[in-house]
């Protein structure tokens, strides 16, 4: 309870600042003549990384926009340190060329990331937790092709390779049946098809959002297994009154083949099971339900209460045995009144987790 006042604390002392002062930077260049860049201190806490502090910002660049949905050109960047000893560095950058009819979607990130195993399956039990030490560098780059009005197809390449360092002595990963437990690269290309209509990405109040991929990860590319994934994210924002919405989410990843636990379904987090920790729940299939009113009772600021259903699997046609539900609720905080990005924070209870508390930079989903 220490925890949650603390963190209200500070999202209120944040709110009275930015208030008083927007930290904004423009500069002009021959091409590009009004470059605006937020400043973002980070303080989070999360139940995967503890307490987490650090900095980054968010980059617009109005003179290469997405002229059908009036998106800016950006790049979001983090770097941060959390007290359970992990270090993240996340890059984001998402451009439009000419008018937006084609976009690159890009992201990096690289961790030093100690973290909890539990085993794989959807009945392990918590006597099973265990630690181990890892290092990541993720990389991915899509480029997408608009077809009018709200449709893009396109293709990305993912690149992954995740070392780990450190396990218990005796645990699960120190056994040698896990595949990944000591290195896994994962490398290939993908297919992505997606509807796009909602009115901003970082905090949707209208439109629909609609995601298949398919991603082929192949030891031709350098990884160390071949396997594929398919992931289907529909999302739907449906008005209620003139300040609320509900939005509704079904999230599913299939995978098939040998597949290093690092590229299974992970059950928990801040965006998609909000009350599970992030990776409690490991295997090839999973699905995620989930609904979330949002209530904007100030121009900056929303009040929002979410609920989910979910499990994971290692077939789908073993899915409906053990479902793992969770609700919870929280704030978010417009930083600048003029640009969609908010600073958010959630309880989430999920089925024997109790409380789990995520503050961070816009909506789950």
């Amino acid at each position: 309870m220490k925890r949650v006042v603390f963190i209200l604390a500070l999202l209120f002392t944040f709110s009275t600042y930015a208030q008083r002062k927007e930290t904004i930077y423009q500069f002009d260049t021959a091409k590009i003549k009004k470059v605006q860049f937020i400043a973002l201190p980070v303080v989070f806490s999360t139940p995967e990384t503890g307490f987490g502090f650090g900095g980054g910002g968010q980059i617009f660049i109005p003179g290469r926009s997405n002229i059908y949905n009036n998106r800016l050109s950006n790049m979001l960047f983090t770097a941060i340190y959390t007290t359970n000893k992990q270090f993240i560095l996340d890059l984001k950058p998402q451009l439009y060329i000419g008018k937006g009819d084609y976009f690159f979607d890009m992201a990096y990130k690289f961790k030093i990331y100690p973290n909890q195993f539990w085993g794989i399956g959807n009945q392990t039990p918590e006597s099973n937790q265990e630690s181990y030490d890892m290092t990541s560098h993720e990389f991915r780059i899509a480029y997408l092709k608009r077809l009018p009005p709200n449709l893009n197809f396109g293709f990305e390449y993912v690149y992954q390779n995740h070392n780990v360092t450190d396990v218990e002595e005796g645990g699960i990963l120190d056994e040698g049946n896990v595949p990944g437990q000591d290195e896994a690269i994962i490398s290939g290309l993908g297919v992505i098809f997606n509807l796009d209509s909602r009115d901003d990405v970082s905090s949707p109040f209208s439109g629909h959002y609609l995601q298949m991929n398919a991603r082929f990860s192949s030891e031709i590319f350098g990884a160390s297994s071949g396997f594929n994934k398919m992931i289907l994210d529909l999302r739907t924002y449906l008005p209620v009154g003139k300040k609320s919405i509900l939005a509704l989410q079904v999230y599913s990843e299939n995978t098939f083949g040998e597949i290093p636990f690092q590229g299974q379904a992970w059950y928990g987090g801040g965006d998609r099971a909000r009350g599970y920790f992030k990776g409690r729940y490991i295997d090839n299939q999973m699905y995620v339900i989930q609904a979330e009113y949002r209530l904007r009772f100030h121009p900056r600021w929303i009040v929002a209460g979410f609920g989910l259903i979910g499990e994971v699997a290692e077939y789908s046609r073993d899915f409906l045995t053990d479902f793992k539900p969770a609700a919870g609720g929280g704030i978010r905080f417009k930083i600048k009144k003029d640009q969609p990005t908010v600073i958010r924070l959630d309880v989430g209870v999920g089925k024997g987790q109790g409380a789990n508390i995520y503050f961070g930079v816009n909506e789950a989903f």
